[in-house]
């Protein structure tokens, strides 16, 4: 049985939408499983098995894993992350999952200059330990979060940064989704560790010259200082504290060590990413 931790979020929903479109039966885990189920489509409801799950509840992860030999652990950035995935990794291999494939972030090093990173590194240090074969996915800059540029951009024609003209590597997460599930139905688990990227990286510069030839209208970018981008993410677009730190860390990540495509995805899943001008054309309506 494959088990998905974080069914409802973005890059779980995704492997839960990718394994569904092969035929494969799953387990989706969360608090709501009503929710879980809420997007699927008839036929992909009876290849789904919803499981109420908290990962601050180590009986009821105990009572989800039972039977599970591989587990997808994919959970939001937040103040518990750490905490919480710790738990769900010990509760896995209690319950003789043999297989974690775990979504986890770039750079995720003891010293890494981004607080989340740091804490994924964590994580990825207890999963090794923990005796289970893991399989790490470092996903870069999701596309989707583009579409909370979208409402600026439709509005006053403009979004802010702080990357100057850095380049950023953008990656679907139903890229993701396919690639987590490539590895999860493998027939033998090997582990390793994965960068997934789009097949090339665009700077915010890039990024406003193609929004404005798709849009037939001007698109500016707005650099600003990462303080200043902070207290616009704060102020203006009502992000919490802990959440402008970690976008402004991510955006000086990738000033300070710049970004370049990496295959990975194409060696786990033998198809080329999604482009981000295809992404794009897809939501443009948002961004008019």
């Amino acid at each position: 049985m494959i088990v998905i931790m974080g069914a409802t979020g973005a890059t779980g929903g995704a492997t839960l939408r990718s394994l569904t479109r092969l035929g494969i039966p799953a387990r989706a885990l969360g608090r709501d499983p009503g929710r879980l189920l809420a997007g699927l489509d008839e036929h992909t409801r009876t290849l789904v098995e919803a499981v109420p799950a908290d990962a601050g509840d180590p009986a009821s992860l105990r009572a989800a894993l039972r039977g599970a030999r591989r587990l997808l652990l994919t959970m939001a950035n937040g103040p518990q992350q750490v905490e919480h995935e710790l738990r769900v990794i010990d509760a896995a291999a209690a319950s003789g999952v043999e297989h974690i494939v775990k979504v986890s972030a770039p750079a995720a090093e003891p010293d890494s200059p981004v607080a989340v990173s740091r804490g994924h590194h964590r994580v990825e240090q207890h999963l090794r330990a923990s005796g289970v074969t893991a399989t790490v996915l470092r996903p870069y800059a999701f596309m989707q979060k583009l579409l909370l540029l979208a409402p600026g951009i439709a509005a006053a024609g403009q979004f802010h940064g702080a990357m100057g003209a850095a380049p950023c590597n953008y990656v679907d997460c139903r890229d993701i989704g396919d690639a987590a599930a490539s590895v999860l139905t493998r027939p033998e688990p090997a582990g390793g560790t994965y960068e997934l990227t789009g097949g090339r990286a665009y700077s915010h510069p890039e990024l406003a010259t193609l929004l404005s030839g798709l849009l037939g209208r001007p698109v500016r970018y707005v650099d600003l200082t990462p303080g200043e981008l902070h207290a616009h993410l704060v102020r203006r677009a009502g992000m919490p504290d802990w959440l402008a730190s970690h976008v402004v860390e991510i955006q000086q990540l990738a000033v300070h060590r710049p970004e370049r495509p990496d295959d990975a995805f194409t060696r786990l899943t033998g198809r080329a990413p999604r482009t981000l001008e295809a992404f794009l054309r897809e939501h443009l309506d948002g961004f008019r």
